[in-house]
C-alpha cells in the first residue's frame, strides 16, 4: 500500500516558449486595463447634481453669514450711538457736575 500513490490530473509542463509567456502576460494586462476602465465610468446626473447643489447651498450659507455678521456689526454701530448721544444728553441735563478738586501739591505738605 506504501507503493500506491492517488494519481492527479496535473502533468509535468514542459518549459514554455518565452514568446507564449510575453503574449498571455500582455493578454492578462490588457484583460486588466479594460475591467478597470468599466470601473472608471463616468459620474452619474444625480451625483453631479448632488455636487451642484452643494455648492449652491455653500454659497448661500456664505451670503448669509456675511449678511449676518454686516446686519450684527451695522446694529452694534447704532447701539454705540444711541448711548453715546444718551450721555451727551445726560450731560448737557445735569451739567459737568462740580469743578473738579484742585490736585494738591504733595510736595508743600511733605515740608
Amino acid at each position: 500500500m506504501a507503493g500506491v500513490r492517488k494519481r492527479t490530473g496535473y502533468s509535468k509542463i514542459d518549459k514554455e516558449d518565452p514568446e507564449e509567456v510575453i503574449h498571455r502576460r500582455a493578454q492578462f494586462l490588457v484583460y486588466k486595463v479594460m475591467q478597470q476602465a468599466e470601473y472608471r465610468r463616468r459620474p452619474s446626473n444625480l451625483k453631479i447634481r448632488i455636487r451642484k447643489l452643494k455648492v449652491k447651498f455653500g454659497m448661500r450659507l456664505k451670503k448669509l453669514r456675511k449678511s449676518m455678521l454686516l446686519s450684527i456689526s451695522a446694529a452694534r454701530v447704532v447701539v454705540y450711538k444711541q448711548v453715546f448721544r444718551q450721555l451727551k444728553t445726560c450731560k448737557s441735563l445735569f451739567g459737568r457736575g462740580e469743578e473738579p478738586l484742585p490736585a494738591l501739591n504733595l510736595c508743600s505738605l511733605a515740608l
